[in-house]
Formats: structure tokens, C-alpha cells, sequence
């Protein structure tokens, strides 16, 4: 479910009306609904109470405090990739005991921050790493808890730069090769504590197959590891894909998991029911690492129309939001729904959606049929709420949008907009 619905003309978040945010804020900005992520989360953890099972929230698709305060509040742990991610979490209120490490480049830093704060668990993505982690870690005085993270060559059937999971990507150990190195690990490096397995096969999976094909081939293999080496958890990783496009008129539908089978959403109910079997045999716990599917269709990216340019060959609505705001479609080729915050009757319109920015790959959508815009409209980006401000950037020295959190009827600034003097912070002449 989500809560992003129009009243009386207007497009809401929860009870607060969106035109009248952006005329208190400014756009760009950012707007999440805590509704949302709430049940997101507890649908995902009802969907598997079958299951000795952990959450961890993947903090690389949205890492504003005020979301991992509200996930931390409801009992997630948290997937990091970096030493900033984890001093976010402790910000917020999260413990490092419920965190993991993920990510193929730590550096020494970050692993004896991770180690000095009481980490759960390191998620080495190679042997070397491995390695690395044992020197760093015996240097220290102490042990560290690892999981290796294996590749079960899987095809995740989703876009190049978001696929993890088979034998050419950089992430993971070949799995031919996993049971070799734990037991040599186990044999020579003592600084090291073989605490699980992990597993991830990529991002925005529309299907349940590869979920499926990827569990039942490494669930033997966990199966080994504990009784060879007594591990204590499988993580299968996140990838659970979100809907990007009729993803408003899906708003009292589940916004997970694209169309499969005849044209019909994957719910969290039927990917549960389709691992569970090969999953509850096994009586370790297991972890997920789920991102997109918790905070993606809880934010929407709003941005105001400047001016319409007719152009020889198209008509171009210019707003004020670029790819330095999102830069999905011009990243990833990514689809997201545009939605115009005041309802009209105006007759549809084709037209490329782009932004201000000094790049022809700054767009948000081409050749799209829209509602006719005129200048000074609002609209809203649909689904931006994960990968949208976290991977924002200041490229023509741009400002940061603002952020706002919907609870109810309570909107809260959760970020400021950035000022030109927050722009040269830290620079020196």
C-alpha cells in the first residue's frame, strides 16, 4: 500500500497537500510518507513470521536520519556500506550489534570503526578481503564476525549495473569455492569468527524465479556451514523489485514487485510462500536486506514547471529539478511516473520532461503523453523515494533539494535546503 492520493483536486501525502508543501519549501523537494515505510516493513515481517528471520534495511536506497530513526523504532537492523552509513544508524538511534558491513572496498578505517563499535557481522565479498579483515582485526586484539558472501552465478534478469549475482559481476566468491575457504579460514585465520553465509543476486527483481532458483541452490551449501563450521544465519540479500509505472493508479494495490504471471503484482505474501520451504529446514536465522522495497514507493521528488520550449521536432516542459535531484532515468534508464499535483482536464500532451542542467542526459522522461503543462505547474516524480537523494550530487553547483517527512498530518523538515554558502563549505582559497 501506499499513501499518495488525490483529495479535492490536489495530490496528498497521507493528510497534507502537496501544492501547499511546496509552496511553504520551495522545489525541488523531497517528500516521504512514514505510513508507508511502516507498512512496508511489517508486511515484509509478517510475510515471513514462519521464519527466525532479521531485517536489515538497506541504508544506501534512502540514509536520512529521520527514516532510519523511524525503521529503528520499529525493530530493523541495518545493512551498511560504509563507515559514514554506520555513523548514520548509531545517529539515529540503531545499534552496530544489529548491523552488517557489506560492500567489496572496506578500508582499515572503517573496520576498526565497525569493530570498535560492536558490529554483528562483516559481509567479505573475497578471500583477500577476508584476509584483511583477520590482519585488521588481530592488530586490534579482537575477533571479527564474517559472513563470506557467495555468487550463486544466478540471473536476476534485471538492468546490467544493478545485477549482483552472477559469475562476471565484482561482488562475491564464486561458489564452487566457498566451502575451500571457510575451511581454510577456519584453520588459519584466528582473528576471524565464520558467524554466517550471505547472498545478494541484484536489485528491482520484477519475478520470484531467481529468488527461488538462487535459495534452493545455496540453501545446501548453508547447510554444510553449519554443521561444518556452526554459522549461525543465512542472509538471502534484498532485490525485491517495487512498481514504477501506473504506480499511482496502484495505490490501493501492493507497490512491490512489477507485473509477473498474467500481468499480476509479486506480493511479499507470494515470494515469502515461495522460499519459506526451501528456507525453514535449515533452523538458522535468516536475514534479508531489503531497500528499495521499503522506502521506493514512499517518496515522490516534487518539481515546478519554469517554461515550455517548442521545439522543431518536440515540445519540452523545463523544470526546475535535474539529474543532480535524480538521476535514475539518466543513469539507469529509469521510468518514473509524473504526475501533476493539481488535477486538470486539460487535453494530454507529448512531451520531454527535462531539467536545467548542462547535459542532454539530464531528462525525467521523453515522448511522454501528459497532462497538458503550462508554466508555473507542479509535479511530482512518483516512486523517488529510494536512490533519489542519496545518490543526488551538486554537479553546476546546485543546491540540494529539501526533505520532508509525512506522518499523518504532521510534515516535518527532515533536511534543509542546501544555501550557496553550504555549497563552498570546506573549500579554502
Amino acid at each position: 500500500m501506499h499513501s499518495f492520493h488525490y483529495h479535492n483536486g490536489s495530490l496528498h501525502c497521507e493528510e497534507v497537500d502537496l501544492s501547499l508543501l511546496a509552496n511553504d519549501h520551495g522545489s525541488p523537494l523531497y517528500v516521504y510518507s512514514a505510513a508507508t515505510i511502516r507498512d512496508h516493513y511489517r508486511r515484509l515481517s509478517s510475510a515471513l513470521c514462519e521464519l527466525d528471520h532479521h531485517i536489515a534495511y538497506a541504508v544506501k536506497a534512502n540514509s536520512n536520519l529521520s527514516i532510519l530513526k523511524l525503521l529503528a523504532k520499529e525493530g530493523a537492523g541495518f545493512d551498511i556500506v560504509s563507515g559514514g552509513e554506520l555513523f548514520r544508524v548509531l545517529r539515529a538511534g540503531g545499534k552496530a550489534s544489529d548491523c552488517t558491513f557489506a560492500g567489496v572496498g572496506k578500508t582499515r578505517a572503517e573496520i576498526k570503526y565497525a569493530l570498535e563499535e560492536g558490529i554483528y557481522c562483516f559481509n567479505a565479498e573475497s578471500e583477500a578481503e577476508l584476509c584483511f579483515i583477520d590482519k585488521v582485526a588481530g592488530e586490534l586484539g579482537e575477533v571479527a564476525p564474517v559472513a563470506l558472501r557467495v555468487n550463486p552465478n544466478v540471473d536476476a534478469k534485471t538492468h546490467k549495473y544493478i545485477s549482483t549475482g552472477k559469475s562476471e559481476n565484482k561482488f562475491g566468491v564464486d561458489f564452487d569455492d566457498i566451502a575451500g575457504i571457510y575451511d581454510r579460514a577456519s584453520q588459519e585465520l584466528k582473528n576471524i569468527n565464520l558467524r554466517g553465509l550471505q547472498m545478494h543476486i541484484g536489485s528491482q527483481l520484477t519475478s520470484v524465479q531467481p529468488f527461488v532458483e538462487a535459495v534452493e541452490k545455496v540453501a545446501p551449501l548453508a547447510a554444510q556451514l553449519k554443521a561444518d563450521h556452526k554459522i549461525e544465519f543465512f542472509s538471502i540479500g534484498g532485490g525485491i523489485g517495487i512498481i514504477y509505472e501506473d504506480s499511482l493508479a496502484s495505490g490501493s494495490k501492493d507497490w512491490w514487485a512489477g507485473k509477473s504471471g498474467e500481468d499480476k503484482p509479486l506480493t511479499l505474501e507470494q515470494y515469502a510462500e515461495a522460499i519459506i520451504p526451501s528456507l525453514k529446514p535449515l533452523g538458522l536465522k535468516i536475514m534479508l536486506e531489503p531497500g528499495r522495497m521499503i522506502t521506493g514507493n514512499a517518496g515522490v521528488l516534487l518539481s515546478r514547471v519554469l517554461y515550455k520550449k517548442q521545439g522543431a521536432a518536440k515540445v519540452f516542459a523545463i523544470v526546475d529539478a535535474g539529474m543532480g535531484d535524480l538521476i535514475r532515468p539518466a543513469l539507469y534508464q529509469g521510468h518514473h511516473d509524473i504526475a501533476p499535483v493539481k488535477q486538470s482536464d486539460r487535453q494530454p500532451e507529448t512531451v520531454d520532461v527535462v531539467g536545467p542542467i548542462c547535459e542532454s542526459g539530464d531528462f525525467f522522461a521523453q515522448d511522454r503523453e501528459l497532462p497538458k503543462l503550462e508554466e508555473g505547474d507542479l509535479i511530482a516524480l512518483l516512486s523517488a523515494g529510494a536512490y533519489g537523494f542519496v545518490m543526488a550530487s551538486n554537479y553546476n553547483s546546485r543546491p540540494f533539494p529539501a526533505e520532508i517527512l509525512i506522518d499523518g498530518q504532521e510534515a516535518s523538515l527532515i533536511r534543509k535546503r542546501q544555501s550557496f554558502s553550504d555549497l563552498i563549505s570546506g573549500e579554502e582559497l
